[in-house]
């Protein structure tokens, strides 16, 4: 019965003479933890803004609440204090709507600023990364040995 060859040492061979240059897998995965780091702290930032408004509206909201429980005299003087509290209410949530407004485009120009940013980081890695590689690709050129043209043209 026929024995399958072991390719593992031709293989072991033929990639050790093929040199690989990690650096720039390791660059670009600090270039890409970097901005997963400064991604996330804007998107925290917007989160802990968003819990603030949040909270004020709440407070807010709640303090106005108190008003309509307070007794009156008159029956008129609930329908005044009912509609005092929606034109407040109105009022409140434009206020805070806006401010939820400002997060979102403060987190869209953090975002399109990073990302520029990271366009620009990109670019000059791979400018880098094809330098490198042109300049070991003619060092390897050079190191090889050369085939005579009479030599190759007689075969």
């Amino acid at each position: 019965m026929a024995k399958t060859p072991d390719f593992a040492k031709t293989m072991q061979d033929m990639m050790s003479n093929f040199p690989v240059d990690t650096s720039s897998m390791q660059e670009a995965m600090k270039s890409q933890s970097l901005l997963g780091e400064r991604l996330a702290r804007v998107a925290l930032s917007a989160a802990e803004r968003s819990t603030e408004i949040s909270a004020r509206w709440a407070k807010d909201s709640i303090a106005r609440m108190g008003e309509l429980a307070a007794v009156r005299e008159e029956p008129s003087e609930y329908a005044k204090a009912y509609s005092d509290f929606a034109s407040a209410a109105a009022e409140m949530a434009a206020e805070h709507m806006a401010a939820y407004a400002e997060v979102a485009k403060k987190v869209q120009m953090d975002t399109v600023d990073l990302m520029l940013t990271a366009g620009k980081d990109i670019a000059a890695d791979a400018q880098k990364v094809a330098e490198n590689t042109t300049r070991d690709v003619q060092a390897a050129v050079k190191k090889a040995p050369s085939v005579a043209p009479n030599a190759a043209a007689a075969k």
